[in-house]
């Protein structure tokens, strides 16, 4: 009987360990993305000499008739479940032990199906009214300290130096080397 009790237990420890293990890499992983995910590009809808303000405005607009023509449709999924096989254990004396294997649950997991849809339609929704998307890189701390910080109210000229300042509010100013602003 205390030979279930050591195979039971080193099944758990097992367990765990791989849990554990899986875990921290998980762990490594996510923290320098959430670091990371501040210093991203500044993604919008840009058309010269636009209002920010009327830019975010048609934005919300053509957000909201991609979601009435592209309506959310989550569908769940489970990704495929995976088997560990058991192990087999000796000790000094040349006894082995073998761990039976177990099998672990695949993942379940959320997908709109009509995310890429929504966002099509969303995008011909700006085109039409004059917008194209572009993305801006993080302005790196030379260019920031040479211009004096403020918020950016209609959207400048653009060039290949161009880049972002993002405020704590969620407000941003778009700096492009060579021009004011």
């Amino acid at each position: 009987m205390t030979d279930a009790h050591r195979a039971v237990n080193r099944i758990v420890m097992t367990a765990c360990v791989m849990q554990d293990k899986r875990m921290k890499t998980v762990l490594r992983l996510l923290v320098p993305l959430a670091l990371l995910a501040g210093c991203g590009p500044l993604s919008m809808y840009y058309r010269e000499g636009e209002s920010v303000s009327r830019m975010q405005a048609e934005t919300t607009e053509c957000q909201v008739q991609a979601l009435k023509d592209a309506p959310v449709a989550n569908q769940v999924r489970q990704s495929p479940p995976t088997y560990w096989p058991g192990r087999t254990y000796c000790d000094g004396r040349g006894r082995c032990y073998r761990t039976g294997g177990w099998w672990e649950p695949g993942r379940v997991y959320t997908v709109d199906v009509n995310q890429g849809l929504r966002n099509t339609v969303e995008a011909q929704c700006m085109a039409k009214k004059g917008y194209r998307p572009i993305s801006l890189p993080p302005c790196k701390q030379s260019v920031k300290s040479g211009v004096p910080p403020t918020r950016t109210t209609v959207l400048p000229p653009l060039g290949t130096a161009s880049c972002f300042v993002k405020f704590d509010d969620g407000s941003f100013q778009i700096i492009t080397p060579g021009l004011p602003g």
